[in-house]
């Protein structure tokens, strides 16, 4: 199996630019809190993006550091980082210190080949068009 093209990987768009919604056998977490692996607030959920060809969730988009809404920033966590959810939660695998020094969301970029992979590189998960990639458990984020 050889990686994909450029050409071959899916476009990405947020799941609130469409007005769409996830599939009812799994929820929405946009809104929830993000947690990271001490249980430590690392953010909230403010959006997903999902890949035009597979309709599946990659990335969750997570508003941190702010309050009130001025001064937030927004970075990107792969759904492979999920480790669970709950009806007000999101637990990743990831420290909050990693989460909010990742390179940080750039709406321009969101189809950007070598800025996802950077993404992944960055949170140590083999990205959704390579070698070694492990889709979600139970096929989890998909609309």
């Amino acid at each position: 199996m050889t990686p994909n093209t450029q050409d071959d990987i899916a476009t990405l768009y947020t799941l609130g630019d469409r007005g769409q919604t996830i599939d009812g056998t799994v929820d929405d977490v946009r809104g929830r809190t993000v947690k990271d692996t001490d249980g430590t607030d690392i953010g909230m959920v403010a959006d997903l993006l999902i890949d035009d060809h597979e309709q599946h969730v990659r990335f969750l988009v997570v508003e941190h550091n702010g309050f009130l809404g001025i001064g937030e920033t927004r970075t990107l966590v792969p759904v492979e980082a999920i480790t669970t959810t709950t009806a007000d939660e999101v637990l990743i695998d990831q420290s909050r210190e990693h989460v909010t020094s990742a390179p940080a969301y750039v709406p321009s970029l969101i189809n950007d080949q070598a800025y996802h992979a950077s993404i992944y590189h960055h949170y140590g998960h083999a990205s959704h068009w390579g070698h070694g990639y492990l889709p979600p458990r139970d096929g989890m984020y998909h609309l």
